[in-house]
């Protein structure tokens, strides 16, 4: 979309519009906003296209799309029912006191198709306030209806008309919190009865008589190694360690997903399952994610593997794929994996895990010559059946999770080299801009560390001072902050910060979209069939353009969840005592709970002179339930606690 519109500044000629865009074409046309010349499509003056901001005053501001154009900025005078981050066309207006405003001519693309709001007393009155602005919204529905409803009841509305269309429930209810996170981004969890009719036609089991051109594997070993609460399995392991060839098997989707079906559709509009602590919000329906996709032990299932093979020296030599049928043995979980390469415990037709951690090793230890190791942890948050926070743990990076996370980057790796256009998984150096900032925050916390054009060697040099500091953990998270997001792209850029040339998506397809239309693709090349590849990318710019903005926001709602939680958390803990980590110093001042609970934000509301890193003793003052934040009060430094 952004790229069309921003098209249309330049000249768009009549035979590079897509199929798609010719509806907001005609629209444009009609509005007189652009006009036609030989064939051609022109922005006309005193318009510009841009996305809305809303100040929680209710103000409205354009940015424009193109980032070269001067009107960047603009205040708008009428925003005609556009909503925050939607993309418009407005007329430029200049005043009389030559000040220049925008009026929103037409609302082309709403980021949002619908709001949530909350139901508060405005004095006799009952009214409703946005979620994320605080502004009040005239929704429609009687006085009389709204004062039905218990003040504090959260409703979600249509943006286009500001209709009731859900009641979500009330906002003191626990349970609440993972439809508010939904809601907030236009996530749904329920799948249509269509999709559901599709899901279910594939049955319960593989019929192996129908697929007799596939390899059978059922014969080897093969494992799937797992989070201890995990329901869907993208991928099994096996190792042949007398002839070095290690098997990775993935989930077999695009099998059961046909491209333009109602299911196809509904997961490229989801792209991305979602997790919460107690359930997944699941790209596709249980049928398949947890069942004849999964890759559950001692059932037949359909696979894409890629076979790997190494010389003596365990040097690459050869990669093979192709569709095959296995019957994994046994599920392990990380945490027991790890026990056993600890107690080295006889595990009979697995022991082959020992050799192909010994791989592994051999593996990490020579792509890390170009990569980066950063130690990150990722945050679990422990609910109970009411969905009160009990606690919270930080997962570890530990041998049996780097031996998967070794094995899936091999397929990975081996997957990109076999298209030259498709999806790429690309992360991009740090920028200038950025590689600053850090340096500055690095000096706050005494590493004083020279630019060194070699980003690679300038951040080994950064982790090598943080290891004498004792401070790794907390600078590898700010040396993550400050690099570029990673994306999906039809073509490749390589990827930074693992240190590859190529680099795409192949191991998840249950989970993630890109890796079901990359499974496609390559079922194409493998077939010859040229028409099919080419057919399937077709708008795959836009496809993997909204693939990474999709991936952006399935975290986001995990996130607003987590800190639902702990809002919760904190509301009956106002008065307590906590220590927490400063993240942040800048414009405002944050930390991080580093307490018996850990990872929740604070707000600090009474001091600006922390330094980054230092740890401090802090009261929670306050929560806001609705924006999920709390606040905090500064007691005392306790560096030397």
């Amino acid at each position: 979309m952004k790229k069309f519109l921003n098209s249309l500044s330049y000249g768009l000629c009549e035979s590079d519009v897509k199929q798609s865009f010719k509806s907001i074409l005609r629209e444009l046309l009609n509005l007189e906003v652009i006009k036609k010349h030989k064939n051609t499509f022109y922005l006309n003056n005193s318009f510009v296209f841009g996305t809305v901001d809303v100040s929680n005053k209710g103000i409205g501001f354009l940015q424009a799309l193109d980032k070269d154009d001067k009107k960047d900025d603009l205040r708008i005078d009428d925003l005609k029912g556009a909503n925050y981050g939607d993309i418009v066309v407005c007329k430029i207006l200049h005043s009389k006191k030559k000040k220049t405003f925008a009026r929103v001519v037409s609302v082309l693309y709403r980021a949002r198709k619908t709001s949530l709001v909350i139901t508060k007393a405005f004095g006799k009155n009952v009214l409703a306030t946005n979620f994320k602005t605080g502004l009040t919204v005239p929704i429609k529905a009687s006085a009389k209806s709204l004062k039905a409803l218990p003040l504090g009841t959260v409703l979600k509305i249509e943006n286009a008309n500001n209709e009731v269309i859900e009641v979500l429930g009330h906002i003191d209810d626990e349970k609440i919190d993972e439809k508010i996170s939904l809601a907030l981004f236009d996530k749904n969890e329920d799948f249509s009865l269509q999709c559901l009719k599709e899901a279910e036609a594939n049955g319960d089991f593989v019929d192996v008589s129908m697929y007799e051109n596939r390899i059978d594997l059922r014969n080897m070993n093969f494992c799937t190694i797992d989070p201890v609460d995990a329901k869907d399995f993208d991928d099994a392991i096996f190792y042949d360690s007398d002839k070095r060839e290690l098997f990775v098997a993935i989930a077999d989707v695009s099998e059961y997903v046909y491209p333009y079906s109602a299911l196809d559709k509904e997961a490229l509009q989801r792209g991305f399952s979602i997790y919460f602590p107690h359930k997944a919000v699941a790209m596709l329906p249980k049928n398949l994610s947890e069942n004849i996709c999964s890759l559950k032990p001692l059932e037949d299932r359909l696979v894409f593997v890629f076979k790997l093979s190494f010389d003596e020296n365990f040097y690459l030599i050869k990669e093979e794929l192709f569709e095959g049928i296995i019957n994994s043995k046994r599920r392990f979980n990380y945490d027991e994996v790890d026990e056993y390469f600890i107690k080295k415990m006889d595990l009979k037709e697995f022991n082959y895990l020992y050799e192909l951690k010994k791989l592994s090793s051999i593996l990490r230890k020579e792509r890390l010559k170009n990569a980066f190791d950063f130690r990150t942890k990722e945050l679990r948050l422990i609910i109970d059946d009411k969905h009160n926070l009990l606690s919270t743990r930080y997962e570890s990076d530990t041998p049996s999770h780097q031996l998967i996370e070794d094995c899936m980057l091999l397929a990975n790796k081996a997957a990109a080299r076999l298209i030259e256009k498709g999806v790429f998984r690309n992360h991009g150096a740090m920028d200038i801009k950025k590689v600053k900032k850090l340096l500055v925050e690095l000096a706050s916390i005494g590493i004083d560390v020279k630019f060194k054009a070699d980003l690679r060697e300038f951040i080994k040099d950064i982790q090598s001072l943080a290891n004498e500091l004792n401070l790794r953990d907390e600078v590898d998270k700010l040396i993550i902050k400050s690099q570029k997001k990673a994306h999906y792209s039809s073509s490749n850029e390589g990827h930074f910060g693992l240190g590859f040339d190529r680099y795409t998506h192949f191991t998840s397809p249950i989970r993630r979209y890109p890796d079901l239309l990359l499974h496609r693709l390559l079922k194409a090349k493998l077939k010859n069939d040229e028409k099919l590849f080419s057919y399937l990318l077709l708008d795959i710019d836009d496809s993997c353009e909204n693939l990474s903005i999709l991936e952006r926001e399935a975290d986001k709602v995990a996130l607003d969840f987590m800190d639902r939680k702990f809002a919760r958390w904190a509301k009956k803990n106002i008065g307590k005592k906590v220590m927490a980590t400063v993240i942040e110093n800048s414009h405002i001042c944050i930390a991080k709970l580093d307490d018996e609970l850990k990872g929740a934000l604070l707000y600090i509301n009474n001091t600006k002179e922390l330094n980054l890193l230092e740890k401090v003793l802090l009261e929670i003052s306050d929560v806001d339930i609705i924006y999920a934040k709390i606040f905090a009060k500064f007691i005392k430094r306790c560096d030397n606690v």
